[in-house]
């Protein structure tokens, strides 16, 4: 595993790229305590797509896009 500096890395982003898309775990430390980890993102299948809200759940929420609701049945969730 390669761990380095928030400063360090703003220098070699690019070559920690390189090394998590590879398949290297690779880990951005601020003042030498691991804060954040460098993943490459999973595609996403074609028939799918994430809820774009915000909050901590962000993006990971798929719907598919055969999903879906008519106006009159969302209203009445919605009221529920």
């Amino acid at each position: 595993m390669t761990t380095v500096n928030i400063g360090k890395a703003k220098t070699d982003l690019s070559r920690l790229i390189n090394l998590a898309l590879a398949g290297e775990e690779v880990e951005i430390a601020k003042d030498g305590v691991p804060a954040v980890r460098l993943v490459p993102v999973t595609s996403v299948s074609p028939g799918m797509r994430f809820l774009a809200a915000g909050g901590s759940m962000s993006g990971l929420i798929r719907i598919g896009d055969d999903f879906e609701f008519t106006d009159d049945e969302l209203d009445e969730i919605l009221d529920a």
